[in-house]
């Protein structure tokens, strides 16, 4: 598990990506970049319940220090329909940190 002195946002980014390609498994996103203003729901076509499997990886990384299903109970739809990988980062790197 990263420890607090060790956060750093570009290897969250590439945890999120690597963990994207794990849930979506589609070889239409192996090559493309992810970014920090990558939509989830927009550009990936993530459903709701890719977002649960998607957390489910992110934890087994991060461990219960990262609370998803909190932080996703605190949004609005419409911030979860918007949401972006840069947004799931920064909340990532704010709780490790």
């Amino acid at each position: 598990m990263t420890s607090p002195a060790t956060v750093d946002e570009e290897a969250v980014l590439a945890e999120i990506g690597g963990a994207l390609r794990a849930v979506l498994d589609d070889l239409e996103f192996e090559d493309a970049p992810i970014t920090r203003e990558t939509r989830f729901v927009e550009d990936l076509d993530l459903e709701s319940i890719d977002l649960v499997t998607l957390t489910s990886e992110l934890r087994g990384r991060y461990g219960d220090r990262v609370d998803f299903p909190a932080w996703f109970a605190s949004l609005e739809l419409s911030e979860i329909i918007g949401l972006t990988v840069g947004q799931l980062a920064d909340y990532i790197v704010g709780r490790l940190r």
